[in-house]
C-alpha cells in the first residue's frame, strides 16, 4: 500500500508498506540484507555500494522515473539493530538537479517454518525536480522499484536465474 502527501512543485512525503514470503531461513535472510554484494546485486539500478563501517553504506543509483533520469549518491545507516528480527534502514540520496529523496523503511523478519517473512513500513520524501512529477508517477515508480528489489532478493536467496529482460 502507498500514500502520498504533498503537492505539486514541493516536497512529496510518500508511505509505503509490504510483506514477502521468502523460501528461505531467517538467519539466511537477515544475513542477505546485510550483505552489501547482495543488496547491490538486488537494487534496482545500483552501480556501487560500499560498506563503510559495520552500520553504514555509501551508494551510487541509477533511476529513471519519468522523463527524468539521475543518478543518485547518498549514505544509508542501519539503526535499531534487533539481529535476525529487525532493523530501521535510513538515509538521503541527491539526484543533483533531479532532486532529493530521504526516506527511512522499517524491516521486520519472522519465521514461518523453513520460511521468512518480511515486512516493511517506508516513509520517504522526495523534492526537486522528482517532486514536480507529481505523486502518484513517484509513487507508482517507488513500488514497481520495491517489488524488482524483492524479486530480485528472492530470486538471490533460493538460487533462481532471473529471465533475460
Amino acid at each position: 500500500m502507498i500514500e502520498t502527501e504533498g503537492h505539486e512543485g514541493e516536497d512529496n512525503r510518500m508511505d509505503m508498506t509490504g510483506e514477502h514470503r521468502i523460501a528461505a531461513p531467517r538467519a539466511e535472510v537477515w544475513a542477505a540484507l546485510n550483505d552489501p554484494e547482495v543488496l547491490k546485486a538486488c537494487i534496482p539500478g545500483c552501480q556501487e555500494l560500499e560498506k563503510t563501517s559495520p552500520t553504514t553504506m555509501e551508494a551510487k543509483v541509477v533511476q529513471k522515473i519519468g522523463p527524468v533520469k539521475a543518478t543518485f549518491t547518498g549514505a544509508v545507516e542501519l539503526v535499531n539493530i534487533n539481529a535476525p528480527e529487525s532493523y530501521t534502514i535510513q538515509g538521503e540520496g541527491k539526484g543533483g538537479v533531479a532532486g532529493f529523496a530521504k526516506g527511512a523503511a522499517d524491516v521486520h523478519l519472522a519465521e514461518d517454518g523453513d520460511e521468512t517473512i518480511l515486512t516493511y513500513d517506508v516513509r520517504a520524501t522526495v523534492g526537486g525536480k522528482l517532486a514536480q512529477l507529481g505523486s502518484r508517477l513517484v509513487a507508482s515508480t517507488a513500488k514497481k522499484l520495491a517489488a524488482k528489489f524483492f524479486d530480485n532478493f528472492h530470486d538471490h536467496l533460493t538460487n533462481v536465474t532471473p529471465p533475460e529482460a
